[in-house]
């Protein structure tokens, strides 16, 4: 058996900075066959190299931070490899107690030594192994690559993906067929062939014909369907010796020790009968010693004892009250039942500790004390003792020979006695036959109970999320009600200044104008979307600052009437802006002329002063065009002497 023990040197798994290093030992057949330091990478590697009977170490959070890394490490490890726990599982014990149990001794601060110990120590049958996958295997065919949005050969290209996908999942399908194994399938079908193939196996993923495979095209990865929590095997399923220490009475109290003193178990209960008292310690261990703390044994006590077989303790004397509370001192206990019972527990485990220490001396390395330390206690020589052990590792167990009658004689002394344990034992199974059938109804019953309150719960959920639903459904509609309310403000305001400005319209003796805030082209919009500008329309510009060719361009598109510019006069105005004015033939008033009448959007001026500011301006674009025509016909003169003189020079 090759069994690998990795210990960390440095580094944390939990660090990002420093990542771990770890002693690596590989033990073959109980030798060491090579030491060295590897990084979790390496570690990786090295098992898949080296493909053990087992990955031995002393905590599982040395290889990985949480259960999702932990699933993703032991998915990464070879099929055959089983990881363990060296110092247990639910219920962790140091490695200096696992180690002292094979009468092992190693350096704490040397992580190699460590490394060893774990190794031995895993050989030899001791801790948990991690399983973390069900008895059933999953196999995933896909594609390696994503097609992308491709060109001219997209088609080509997938189909070619598609294809390999659906000639790698014929092969598997072809190793599972051809190894007889039942399997079911679920294929996704794609342009040009597959996209994706998964096959469900009831097998574990050691004994799947096929192993993972990463292509160019294609993919194929084998993994065991996870379970929903960790769970912790022992490798040795045999049950550990107990030294029992009971107290019977009303109240029922017991304490288990393990062979080295350990406290294991303390409880008491009105209620514990002594059938419910032997399945307890059943579940706890295996009782080798049943103690109690007066001289003569009670009988319920020695009906205990009869169940397991178990050795009797009883000390000398009865043990006084100054010495039970002198014992109990060092532990926590409830009352005075369990302090007797814990006591009962100590005496005995004090009794034989003098023959335990004798046999550390004795007994080679890598040999389970605590079964030498129960052939020791019932009688039997070490050698005896290590005798049997070899014997029983060497030999397979012989099948038991069919029974054969026997005669006896009535009156033989222990005949009597064996029929006698025989009818207690037939009472022992009655009651826990009736207690099993009791504990039946108790589990149907809450079983009934919790599939009403999972059905309860089912139908809050189901609210919960339709409340969620309606609640998002909701908060959405109302802030579709809060635009809508506020367009439904801007129109209004919008449509009292339309009122406004139609209500001037019908002043005879003005005529209505809008008021542009500025000679600018989003000023111009804003007042196109709330007023709007038709032809004719008249309109007020408040700032004549950032004016721009768009501006006035875009107004002479329109075709409105004119622009009131707020200033005394024309002549403060920029001569450019008049210029341009007058090319797109937009007629200019100042407002300085008077009459001119704000209120906000719109506002209105007499008509007599826009006939007179209307003809002024008439007046001046008609200089302006004269102006313009002569200025051409100079220019077309300048233009006829210029060449004139040309011709006269070249003919002189």
């Amino acid at each position: 058996m090759k069994v690998i023990g990795v210990d960390v040197i440095r580094g944390s798994i939990r660090s990002r900075s420093r990542r771990p290093s770890y002693a690596f030992i590989v033990l073959v057949d109980g030798e060491i066959v090579e030491e060295t330091e590897v990084t979790r990478f390496r570690l990786l590697r090295r098992l898949a190299q080296e493909r053990p009977d087992i990955l031995a170490v002393d905590s599982i959070q040395e290889l990985a931070t949480d259960q999702h890394e932990l699933y993703e490490f032991l998915q990464s490890m070879p099929p055959g490899t089983r990881l363990v726990q060296v110092t247990g599982g639910e219920r962790l014990e140091s490695l200096a107690q696992v180690a002292g149990r094979y009468n092992i001794q190693f350096n704490r601060r040397s992580p190699f030594d460590e490394a060893r110990t774990i190794a031995r120590v895993a050989s030899l049958g001791s801790g948990a192994e991690v399983i973390a996958f069900e008895n059933s295997s999953v196999i995933t065919v896909s594609r390696h690559r994503s097609p992308g949005r491709g060109g001219w050969s997209q088609n080509r290209y997938v189909r070619k993906i598609h294809g390999t996908v659906q000639r790698k999942a014929r092969e598997v399908e072809a190793a599972l067929v051809a190894a007889g194994l039942r399997y079911s399938k679920q294929e996704t079908r794609a342009f040009g062939g597959t996209s994706r193939v998964v096959f469900e196996l009831p097998v574990p993923r050691e004994k799947v014909p096929v192993s993972g495979f990463h292509g160019a095209d294609a993919q194929v990865r084998v993994f065991g369907k996870r379970l929903e929590r960790i769970r912790f095997v022992p490798q040795k399923v045999r049950p550990r010796h107990l030294i029992v220490g009971i107290d019977p009475g009303t109240t029922t109290a017991y304490a288990a020790l393990d062979l080295d003193g350990n406290l294991l178990a303390l409880r008491s209960s009105r209620q514990l009968t002594m059938a419910d008292l032997v399945e307890e310690l059943t579940r706890i261990g295996r009782p080798l010693v049943i103690a109690s703390d007066v001289r003569e044994m009670p009988f319920s006590v020695e009906k205990v004892r009869r169940s397991f077989s178990a050795i009797a303790f009883s000390p000398k004397t009865d043990i006084s009250v100054e010495a039970k509370l002198e014992a109990a001192r060092p532990y926590s206990y409830t009352n005075d039942h369990e302090r007797d019972a814990l006591t009962a527990a100590l005496e005995a485990h004090r009794h034989y500790a003098h023959r335990f220490q004798s046999l550390l001396r004795r007994v080679p390395v890598g040999v389970d004390l605590d079964e030498v330390r129960a052939g020791v206690m019932r009688g039997l020589s070490l050698e005896q003792v290590m005798e049997g052990l070899r014997d029983r590792d060497t030999t397979p167990t012989p099948k038991p020979a069919p029974p054969q009658e026997t005669v006896v004689d009535e009156g033989d002394e222990r005949c009597r006695l064996l029929e006698g344990q025989v009818k207690r034992l037939r009472a022992l199974v009655q009651e826990f036959q009736d207690e099993s059938a009791r504990k039946d109804r108790e589990i149907a019953r809450l079983e009934t109970r919790l599939k009403r309150f999972r059905a309860r719960s089912a139908a809050r959920a189901l609210e919960s999320a339709e409340i969620a639903t309606r609640d998002a459904e909701i908060e959405s509609l109302r802030g579709r009600l809060r635009r809508e309310e506020k367009n439904v403000r801007r129109l209004k305001r919008r449509i009292a200044q339309l009122r406004r400005y139609e209500e001037a319209r019908l002043d005879p003796n003005g005529v209505p104008f809008k008021v542009l805030d500025s000679f600018t082209r989003d000023a111009v919009r804003r007042l196109f979307e709330n007023l709007g500008i038709q032809g004719g329309d008249l309109l007020y510009v408040t700032k004549t600052d950032g004016w721009g060719r768009t501006s006035i361009r875009d107004l002479a598109d329109l075709q409105v009437r004119g622009l009131i510019l707020n200033v005394r006069d024309l002549d403060s105005v920029d001569p450019q802006l008049v210029r341009l004015c007058r090319e797109h033939d937009l007629v200019l008033i100042a407002s300085g002329m008077g009459g001119v009448q704000v209120r906000g959007p719109v506002g209105h001026i007499p008509i007599e002063r826009l006939a007179e500011a209307e003809r002024a301006w008439v007046a001046g674009q008609e200089a302006h065009r004269r102006e313009v025509q002569e200025a051409m016909l100079e220019g077309v003169l300048r233009e006829y002497q210029t060449e004139r003189g040309k011709e006269v020079r070249r003919g002189g």
